[in-house]
């Protein structure tokens, strides 16, 4: 039988968060792959001898008591040696568990070398033009099953599919070689290690500062110091050249994701830094547009946004804009023909297997088939609508809230949960107001498209 010639490791590791370079193990898959099947495997929780972070415990489910009884990292360190020895380290995002590796056995007084490919970066280069590079969002895209999201056996298997994927569609390897990193930067200077320790990991703006004040950069996350310490480990010449020229980073926290993409936005409009100039152009560059037939039919189609005619809604890329076409066809019974989304001359895949009541051929009336259209319209449209936005707070007693109206987007504001929102006077004393334009609009019905609000609350005009 002959051997393969290149063996993988393919690895995910759980932290109990904390502080940068004081985080500790406490779980870890590794399955070692080569090129084909799985060959070899391992995996345990960890004892990490240190308190698991909150908002870990709530993302991951690891509890501390759960690790009391788990091996500490030196009992399963002659393990994890000699399942990677003469291996390539794979993981998505493989700075952050090559650096953990490295952590750890340092700690041990070890030096853990390994080469090592980042799914992330390869996926880029490989699957060009996708929404997201997240672990999660990248295999649902790609239909990879994964389940026991961020626990490291669950995380593990999802990556080595996505790696098998990457393979086959690098056909001569010369991609995937190119990627290999011979020996990952270990260590952050000083001054990086010292501005990342003062960073909260929760969800807020950020803006990177250089000397005199100068804000040159300004980003959003659900985790301001895991963002920043990929910003710090990333190599590119840009990322070089800011690392070299910062001086602070100071922050914001919104608690509410949506509230942090809406404030990114109005605040690389305001302060136009020079590392965001990718993020001045408009994203949105796919709409959803309504036509009636010649044969009285509302018609949809995604098409390039026009100027001057309005978008029910918008999209960032081609793909994204017919997945979400397809679930408003799913949701509102629509027809695939009369939504573009299927190329015919007579009735369309869904009248086939009823979920078309056959409007593709005039079995359905326009009167009673463009009831569900305006339904939906109406549904994706701000047009004199007045609404708030219940989300999360920036701690546990808080909850946020955007305001809606006439369409308008007017701002965002924080209340106590012991307090009501029972009229307009209180409500407008506690927003912060913000400027309406197109692409606040975009980034509110995306993200409404796309994720989970505690709560949506439609208002009277004399709340």
């Amino acid at each position: 039988m002959v051997k393969p010639t290149n063996l993988y490791t393919i690895i995910d590791i759980e932290t109990t968060g904390g502080k940068f370079n004081e985080e500790g193990v406490t779980e870890i898959a590794i399955y070692k792959f080569d090129g084909h099947e799985i060959v070899d495997k391992f995996s345990s929780l960890v004892n990490p001898e240190i308190p698991i972070q909150p908002f870990v415990v709530k993302l991951t489910g690891i509890k501390n008591k759960m690790l009391r009884s788990a091996p500490k990292f030196y009992e399963v360190a002659k393990r994890i040696i000699e399942i990677t020895e003469g291996t390539t380290i794979v993981a998505h995002n493989s700075s952050f568990d090559y650096r953990i590796l490295k952590l750890e056995f340092g700690r041990l007084g070890y030096e853990y070398k390994r080469k090592t490919i980042c799914t992330v970066e390869l996926s880029k280069t490989l699957i060009p033009d996708m929404d997201s590079y997240s672990l999660g969002k990248l295999c649902k895209s790609l239909g990879i099953p994964i389940t026991d999201r961020h626990r490291a056996t669950g995380d593990a298997l999802a990556t080595v599919k996505l790696f098998k994927i990457l393979l086959n569609k690098d056909s001569d390897k010369k991609i995937i070689k190119a990627s290999i990193q011979e020996e990952q930067k270990s260590e952050l200077n000083p001054k990086l290690i010292s501005i990342l320790r003062d960073l909260p990991s929760s969800t807020g703006v950020y803006y990177i500062h250089i000397k005199g004040g100068d804000i040159v950069y300004i980003g959003k996350s659900k985790n301001i110091k895991k963002r920043l310490n990929q910003h710090f480990l990333n190599k590119s010449a840009k990322a070089y050249k800011m690392q070299k020229e910062l001086v602070a980073v100071s922050y914001e926290e919104t608690g509410s994701e949506l509230i942090a993409l809406l404030k990114e936005s109005e605040e690389i409009k305001a302060n136009q830094p020079k590392y965001n100039r990718a993020q001045l152009k408009t994203k949105f560059i796919y709409g959803l547009y309504h036509f009636i037939d010649e044969n009285g039919y509302i018609q949809l189609k995604i098409e390039k946004v026009r100027d001057g005619d309005e978008a029910l809604t918008s999209f960032t890329s081609l793909t994204e804009g017919n997945k979400g076409l397809d679930k408003l066809v799913e949701k509102y019974k629509l027809c695939q023909k009369l939504t573009n989304q299927y190329k015919t001359k007579s009735a369309c895949f869904n009248y086939g297997i009823d979920k078309c009541n056959g409007a593709c051929i005039g079995e359905e009336s326009p009167e009673d088939y463009n009831k569900r259209v305006e339904e939906l319209i109406k549904n994706h449209t701000f047009e004199n609508q007045n609404f708030l936005i219940i989300d999360k707070g920036r701690n546990p007693n808080e909850k946020s809230v955007i305001l809606i109206e006439d369409g308008i987007y007017i701002g965002f504001g924080f209340y106590n949960l012991e307090n009501q929102i029972v009229n307009k006077k209180i409500l407008k004393s506690i927003i912060t107001p913000m400027k309406h334009n197109k692409e606040v609009k975009n980034i509110i019905q995306s993200y409404l498209r796309n994720r989970k609000v505690d709560k949506i609350i439609e208002l009277s005009k004399d709340i």
